[in-house]
């Protein structure tokens, strides 16, 4: 079944157009990666779909429903959650004060949604009453994470969850990427770690210049010469 599809998309910012009719879709438990140079529309993509940009051409739609004109809370409500690159975390505020924030506009007892999360994170269990600002950067986006799954989200979208961090810490964000995916959570993922985001991906999106340039099973990317020569390094 697909869970989210971007069906022709035009979006920008201001008078600029930065997509100019990109299509990809998401099928039910899924992990799908965008790759692509710099300024080809991956985060534009990903907050238009989420609501944060207009839609000017093209559609959205979530499970089958046009979610096309929808704001981000209304997208939050429907179960799609967006975790940005930075600013992600309020960083005044503990780690438990975190989640609570992420249980928002849950109207049942979140507390047991908490602590499977802290069992998914024990890193963070174990400093629940420190303050995020005071956190990594990989223990950042790794609440940043956990904060999202408070809703339990049939849809994440992740912008670049690996930049700037260590490489034993991107080797433990996307080792939890997998994990919460193998729980049922369908994911978009925009990353820059096109090698290493591939070989988690079921199926992966090209950007280029603001439209779909190529598309393909993770590994068929991966494996794909014009892709390495362009994306991968070689």
């Amino acid at each position: 079944m697909t869970v989210l599809e971007a069906r022709d998309v035009v979006s920008g910012y201001g008078e600029v157009e930065i997509l100019h009719g990109v299509s990809i879709t998401v099928e039910e438990g899924e992990i799908v990666t965008i790759i692509g140079p710099n300024g080809a529309g991956k985060s534009t993509l990903m907050k238009t779909m989420f609501g944060l940009l207009p839609v000017r051409k093209g559609q959205v739609f979530l499970a089958g429903e046009e979610v096309t004109a929808l704001p981000p809370q209304a997208m939050v409500a429907k179960g799609v959650c967006y975790v940005p690159q930075s600013d992600n975390v309020f960083p005044t505020l503990t780690i438990q004060e975190n989640l609570e924030m992420g249980a928002f506009i849950r109207r049942d007892d979140y507390r047991g949604r908490m602590q499977e999360i802290f069992e998914l994170f024990p890193d963070l269990a174990e400093r629940r009453g420190a303050r995020a600002g005071k956190l990594s950067g990989g223990q950042r986006q790794m609440l940043a994470l956990a904060r999202a799954l408070m809703l339990e989200p049939r849809v994440l979208l992740l912008d670049e969850p690996s930049a700037s961090l260590a490489p034993n810490m991107v080797e433990l964000v996307f080792s939890k990427i997998q994990e919460i995916n193998r729980s049922g959570v369908a994911m978009v993922m925009v990353e820059q770690n096109a090698r290493h985001a591939l070989a988690l991906s079921h199926r992966g999106y090209v950007l280029a210049m603001g439209q779909n340039r190529l598309e393909g099973t993770g590994e068929g990317l991966l494996n794909n010469e014009e892709v390495g020569k362009l994306y991968l390094g070689g």
